[in-house]
């Protein structure tokens, strides 16, 4: 049955592929043709199925694991086979979802934390990282946050991409919630110059930490 089920659902991904969505996502290092909107609908009609997100996970497909990723029940995932799906995750869209949609909701969530935060795959560290900054605002007293600082101070301006972006995202999450860190972390972002000419679409907040702490704390006070 769970076959039949899998190449059902296999299908009808194919049939939503949509080649000038999939040459948009190919820019930004994502393997997938579907519109997110009409795999969110898939997803709500199949409802929570673990056994079939655990198969569509195993075909390999950008769109299927990301459907995986949406019916399945974090919960019921063991810390190794979450650790190896994420190192099996390798478009951008997919590691993200996995994290923020699976790991955060897992009782393994801080363990991983811990243990892709220190990996030399610089990939599975961004992971690390990304469950940190959910932590500077969440829990941020099981953090060293002048620790953080002095490491992204380090290690940022010459780390690759996507641990790059992670670690910028931290920065600005911690000038962000924490007043008494904030112009630190300005200064750092100001002095690393990381993302400062990222090009940002009109009405959208840039990336580069100084900027984007100083839009949120506005927002804030405004609020």
């Amino acid at each position: 049955m769970a076959e039949t089920t899998v190449a059902e659902v296999m299908a009808e991904l194919a049939a939503l592929e949509d080649p000038r969505v999939r040459a948009v996502n190919e820019r930004h290092g994502d393997d997938h043709g579907v519109n997110l909107t009409k795999l969110r609908a898939v997803a709500k009609r199949l409802k929570t199925q673990q056994d079939l997100a655990r198969e569509l996970w195993r075909t390999g497909d950008g769109a299927a694991r990301l459907l995986a990723l949406l019916i399945c029940r974090p919960r019921a995932f063991e810390r190794a086979e979450l650790d190896a799906m994420l190192r099996a995750a390798r478009s951008p869209k997919v590691q993200d979802w996995l994290v923020n949609y699976v790991v955060k909701k897992s009782p393994h969530a801080e363990e991983l934390r811990v243990a892709w935060f220190a990996d030399p795959d610089p990939v599975v560290a961004s992971a690390g990282w990304a469950l940190t900054t959910e932590r500077v605002a969440a829990k941020p007293e099981t953090l060293d946050l002048d620790g953080l600082l002095d490491t992204i101070e380090r290690e940022m301006k010459d780390a690759p991409d996507r641990l790059q972006w992670a670690m910028n995202h931290c920065l600005a999450q911690i000038g962000i919630e924490h007043a008494a860190l904030r112009a630190r972390a300005v200064g750092i972002g100001e002095r690393l110059e990381v993302l400062k000419d990222y090009p940002t679409a009109p009405g959208c907040t840039s990336p580069f930490a100084p900027i984007w702490i100083g839009e949120m704390v506005r927002r804030q006070a405004s609020a």
